[in-house]
């Protein structure tokens, strides 16, 4: 992470310069051989419960036979810059920090599902009654017990959730759990609008892309085409 991601606040001789970082991530699909270490390491970050995957992986085949190539492509919330998911709520539940990171307030939130039908790339969940991994009848394991009651504790039952780019972690200065759990170091996050980061510089060099920018999301994570 950068030094303005650290500590916001950049000294400049005698003044100081406060600025608020606007985060984003980067996807190297030249890296990532689909290993599912990121899916694994959100699950078990944000204990999601069964069917429910803030980080996803996506397979796909690209070319024509014989000369073909198995391309993975991992996806996420978007954290777009003008959700639509945002635009939806009727109750103000659905909130864009000053960092430009998009959550939900979970008081607020009475499971419309409104901001689930209008996100355009699938990022958001909606959880009844939490299930068991294991055939009906059997009682959850100690496991399932642990997760449940942090899920509930933190996102709820009955209610939209999503990524929030491992906010808890960010605010102490380190990376969301799927960028650090990466034996490939496809995932880099950082500051989109220092200049000097990580994330400028990729997406500047390798030509960064969205996906779907079509939709007029503006996203915040950018994937490196195969290359």
């Amino acid at each position: 992470m950068s030094e303005v991601m650290a500590n916001p606040d950049v000294t400049h001789g005698s003044s100081v310069e406060t600025r608020m970082p606007r985060y984003g991530m980067v996807i190297d699909l030249k890296r990532c051989y689909g290993c599912y270490a990121c899916v694994m390491a959100c699950k078990t970050a944000n204990h999601t419960p069964p069917g429910v995957f803030w980080a996803r992986l996506l397979k796909g085949e690209m070319g024509k036979f014989p000369n073909t190539v198995r391309q993975s492509l991992p996806v996420l919330c978007m954290q777009c810059e003008e959700p639509s998911c945002l635009e939806v709520c009727p109750t103000g539940a659905t909130i864009q920090l000053d960092d430009g990171i998009v959550i939900v307030d979970q008081e607020k939130c009475m499971g419309c599902k409104y901001c689930m039908m209008a996100c355009p790339y699938g990022a958001r969940y909606s959880v009844e009654e939490w299930e068991s991994y294991f055939p009906d009848g059997l009682p959850l394991s100690p496991y399932e017990e642990f997760s449940k009651k942090a899920w509930e504790e933190k996102s709820g039952v009955g209610v939209a959730t999503k990524c929030d780019f491992c906010r808890d972690r960010v605010a102490e200065g380190r990376n969301p759990a799927s960028v650090d759990a990466c034996p490939a170091n496809a995932r880099i996050f950082g500051d989109l609008d220092d200049p000097d980061s990580e994330v400028s510089w990729l997406i500047k060099t390798y030509r960064g892309e969205v996906l779907n920018p079509e939709f007029g999301n503006k996203p915040k994570v950018y994937y490196l085409p195969p290359r």
